[in-house]
């Protein structure tokens, strides 16, 4: 995406729909080009039915992993997700649930080694938020909501997976540019944002005489279904436009980081929390 192209002001109705942006989202369809990073592999990625999630699968399928897709309620979505990955000769199953419930996260892992026999990378990508003016547009329900999705999902799944997890295993957790500067119209999820972070560095050193690598990815500002779902139309135009390379990113700009941090090639990297934030600074 060109920092002349423009987003068009838009809403829809969370969680939101890929199909109904504009412009609709580059996840790297016809751009991304594996070369076996992740042979042999299996993956099981929250999320993956759109933006980020959708790029990561599409790019870890063709670096050669068969690839679990967690999603919410997203069924078309998730099934466009898993025809990128099967065009990529590689498997798909499609696992819909609420990460909130740790019942659900418990059987999403137990699906996943069901039908694959092992499970090597852990993508904890899904997320909530929420745009709100004033602290008391939040309820209960929404903090709740929150935490529990971005939160205890991640923290349920890590647990789940663990017995299952080898040497060399690796578990990616997405943070955001909102852990080191939070937005003041999401202030809850930022909260998650930063927890996430400072769990990521934690679990690594947890883990690190297992040689299970654990590292986050911290977006910028990316156009995925979030945003037309959860932000003012108003502020959709000038979505990204404060970094300083003046655009927000597509998801496919975010599929090398985590391919990277699920390949064998940072073997000595862990407890790290990558920035990709178009040039804002997390220091």
């Amino acid at each position: 995406m060109s920092s002349e192209e423009k987003f068009l002001p838009q809403h829809q109705a969370v969680p939101g729909d890929t199909e109904k942006m504009n412009p609709t989202p580059d996840h790297g369809e016809e751009s991304y080009r594996g070369s076996g990073k992740l042979s042999g592999k299996i993956a099981l990625i929250t999320g993956a039915d759109s933006g980020i999630g959708r790029a990561v699968a599409i790019a870890f399928a063709r670096e050669g992993a068969d690839i679990a897709i967690a999603y919410f309620t997203e069924d078309k979505d998730a099934q466009t997700t898993a025809d990128w990955v099967q065009k990529a000769g590689r498997r798909a199953i499609l696992l819909p649930g609420d990460i909130q419930l740790r019942s659900h996260c418990n059987e999403i892992i137990k699906r996943t080694i069901d039908e694959f026999g092992q499970l090597d990378i852990l993508v904890n990508n899904a997320a909530h938020q929420k745009s709100v003016t004033d602290l008391s547009e939040i309820d209960e329900k929404e903090l709740d909501t929150t935490f529990r999705t971005n939160f205890y999902g991640m923290f349920f799944l890590c647990q789940a997976a663990l017995p299952h997890l080898q040497s060399g295993a690796s578990i990616i957790n997405t943070s955001s540019i909102n852990a080191a500067q939070p937005s003041p119209h999401l202030p809850v999820y930022a909260a998650t944002k930063a927890a996430i972070s400072n769990f990521t560095v934690g679990l690594a050193q947890m883990l690190g005489e297992r040689n299970i690598r654990v590292n986050a990815v911290a977006p910028g500002p990316v156009w995925t279904p979030l945003i037309p779902s959860t932000m003012p139309e108003e502020a959709i135009t000038e979505f990204g436009k404060n970094t300083p390379l003046g655009r927000a990113a597509q998801p496919a700009e975010l599929a090398a980081a985590y391919v990277l941090f699920a390949s064998d090639e940072s073997s000595y990297t862990t407890g790290a929390v990558l920035p990709v934030t178009g040039g804002r600074p997390m220091l």
